[in-house]
């Protein structure tokens, strides 16, 4: 299976993660405008009927931008569901999705057949986060277009495998595509996630660190001081083992080495039941040491790309005589 041809536009092959809270209409747009995905969670639009005006703003924005740079047009953007069967907005939310033909669909905590179908007949992609094989393979079979693979080190859910492990075994069985996430918050991690296999990297924690992200500013500051060292794996938020920073632990009253073992039962996206905890215990990935300050998204993804070519051109200067490198090095996004 080929790219889809609205992910084929790219100016690097990079999509923004939904975070939920942080993703807000202003960094989507930014994202795209940078030329990369942009996305968030459909629930982050509070109340639910603020997700039409977003999607009216996001849709419009991005097309006049388009018809001002026909040569250099935005990327598209993204919207998540969450599956789980706590969602009690998931139907109303995908009605307005149709409404607006969002461009991609990310779909978490379950793979539904129907759902899949609903975003084809819209003209839609869809593409489901998984954390091991298992879950892939059940989200190809239910229809998904494409796959997320949330490996070790990713912030808020992550999974437990290694990103080399989990995208060796996808690419096993599956030639769609695939994005990786787990760590990566450097050109040069973009370059490894195409060279280990998968066509996109997944990031998020660089860009809570940026002028559009609705995070608070001490937030954005942990962002920036902390280190893969600074990273607690616990499922006692939610129910579902994610990376969070330390010191929002600590800050509330807790011991970050001494954390009890969560609940799955308690796991709840009902309306109003989810935003506490991603207020107060703040996710991250484990990349974070990449990042040393707070900039505009124009900004983040600049330095991406300017490091992606760096890091490319170093690779290939190190290559023997007569030795060729070989792979997915050769993709359009490393000559723009």
């Amino acid at each position: 299976m080929s790219i889809p041809p609205l992910l084929s536009r790219l100016r690097l092959p990079v999509i923004g993660s939904p975070l939920f809270i942080i993703s807000n209409p202003d960094l989507v747009i930014a994202q795209c405008k940078a030329g990369i995905v942009g996305s968030f969670p459909a629930l982050n639009a509070r109340p639910a009927a603020m997700l039409d005006e977003w999607l009216h703003r996001i849709t419009e924005e991005l097309a006049a931008y388009d018809r001002a740079h026909p040569d250099a047009p935005a990327a598209p953007f993204a919207v998540n569901q969450i599956v789980h069967k706590s969602n009690d907005r998931l139907e109303a939310d995908l009605a307005v999705c149709a409404k607006w033909k969002v461009p991609i669909t990310i779909t978490s905590l379950g793979a539904r057949e129907e759902l899949n179908q609903a975003v084809h007949a819209w003209g839609g992609v869809t593409l489901h986060d998984v954390i091991d094989d298992r879950f892939a393979r059940k989200a190809i079979e239910k229809g998904a277009d494409g796959l997320i693979a949330v490996a070790a080190g990713a912030g808020g859910h992550a999974g437990r495998l290694s990103p080399f492990a989990l995208v060796q075994e996808i690419r096993s069985w599956f030639a769609g595509p695939l994005a990786l996430s787990g760590a990566i918050a450097s050109g040069d991690a973009v370059l490894a996630t195409q060279a280990m296999g998968a066509d996109f990297a997944y990031i998020g924690s660089a860009f809570i660190a940026t002028d559009e992200a609705n995070a608070d500013a001490r937030y954005k500051q942990a962002i920036v001081d902390g280190r893969a060292a600074d990273i607690v794996y616990s499922d006692l938020f939610t129910g579902v083992h994610g990376n969070y920073l330390r010191a929002s632990i600590v800050a509330a009253g807790l011991d970050p080495d001494d954390l009890p073992q969560g609940d799955l039962k308690t796991m709840s996206f009902a309306s109003g039941g989810a935003a506490k905890a991603w207020r107060d215990i703040w996710g991250s990935g484990q990349g974070i040491g990449a990042i040393d300050t707070v900039v505009p998204v124009a900004a983040r993804v600049a330095q991406l790309a300017e490091e992606y070519r760096a890091a490319r051109a170093r690779l290939l200067g190190r290559k023997r005589p007569g030795r060729p490198v070989t792979g997915p090095l050769s993709r359009k996004w490393i000559e723009s």
